[in-house]
């Protein structure tokens, strides 16, 4: 074989390879032609039950009827979705593994030692959903603060004793209580639960003080009675407690936490089926069943380009990594 013969030979093998996925940098899954010609795989870092399991599972419907694939439902809970998380970053990029996660892809990278993924090299941004809001409630029966501001004083009256729940270290509820008392400028006692539904229990029988708690399991106990908003953590008033101020109005100016849902694909997935599934999902979000299924949840809708979502979990990376620092947060 001479060497022109030879030279061919070896770069026909080095395409096969390459081709095949074997050799290094064949990352980048090929685009496919007939995307999606199976089921596609929509894993919930989550026990089912919340509202981002329903969010996935009224979104991945709609999806279905419109792609003519299955979207099915996965939950890989554990380690505050970063086993759910690790196990996607680790999928192929072909389009047939997405995940829906939420405030905790910024939190992660900053309460853990050591992360076996990272949030921006390891993914492919699809859209922002959705934005659940907390709500800062007190026991109505026990709790003599009925405001935010009362709150705020009573904490200074006597520094460190008020408590507060939360679902576990480094979740949403658990730094939207961080977040209050650096702003504030008080002294409150973080009490963390396994889950958000020990947490409420406690604060039903009335021990414990404060909960930031997710507008999906407080609602119930707000409409009951039980317990009494204060003011909702995000920086507008939520559509399904209306009435109830935002924190920022409420006595704590420039206050806000918005516990967000995104979804994200393996890095490497194909620009054309990150920006199908972009306008898929986006689409479904508008119709009226679907708007009537999030705001049962308290969800509230949102919808970006692929690069919004990019540009919002970098902000995220940084606010949220220089609290936790400023704040000494540890996990359990």
């Amino acid at each position: 074989m001479n060497l022109n013969r030879r030279s061919l030979a070896l770069l026909t093998a080095a395409a096969a390879l390459t081709g095949a996925g074997l050799l290094p940098g064949a990352a980048m899954a090929q685009p496919d032609a007939h995307w999606p010609s199976k089921p596609i795989k929509w894993v919930v870092p989550f026990p089912p039950g919340g509202a981002m399991d329903v969010i996935a599972r009224t979104l991945g419907d709609k999806a279905a009827r419109v792609l003519g694939q299955a979207v099915v439902v996965e939950n890989r809970p554990g380690a505050g979705g970063n086993i759910g998380a690790d196990y996607v970053a680790k999928q192929p990029a072909d389009g047939y593994t997405i995940m829906i996660t939420s405030i905790g892809m910024a939190t992660n990278k900053s309460l853990y030692a050591k992360l076996s993924y990272d949030p921006v090299k390891d993914f492919a941004p699809i859209s922002l959903l959705a934005v659940v809001p907390n709500v800062l409630v007190v026991n109505a029966a026990k709790n003599p603060d009925k405001s935010v501001k009362e709150v705020i004083a009573h904490a200074k009256k006597e520094p460190g004793k008020l408590t507060y729940a939360s679902a576990g270290n480094g979740t949403s509820i658990h730094l939207a209580g961080e977040v209050f008392a650096s702003m504030a400028g008080v002294n409150i006692l973080h009490i963390p639960y396994k889950g958000s539904g020990p947490a409420i229990t406690d604060m039903l029988g009335g021990q414990v003080d404060l909960m930031f708690d997710s507008i999906t399991s407080a609602r119930p106990h707000i409409q009951s009675g039980k317990l009494r908003a204060l003011g909702v953590t995000t920086a507008k008033r939520s559509g399904a407690l209306p009435d109830v101020p935002t924190i920022a109005e409420a006595g704590v100016p420039g206050y806000e936490v918005s516990p967000w849902f995104a979804v994200f694909a393996p890095a490497g997935t194909p620009p054309e089926v990150v920006a199908k599934l972009n306008k898929v999902l986006n689409d479904a979000m508008k119709e009226p069943d679907t708007l009537k299924k999030l705001e049962s949840v308290g969800a509230e809708p949102i919808g970006t380009t692929p690069q919004e979502l990019a540009t919002h979990l970098n902000k995220e990376l940084d606010r949220w990594g220089k609290l936790i620092k400023e704040r000494n947060i540890r996990l359990d």
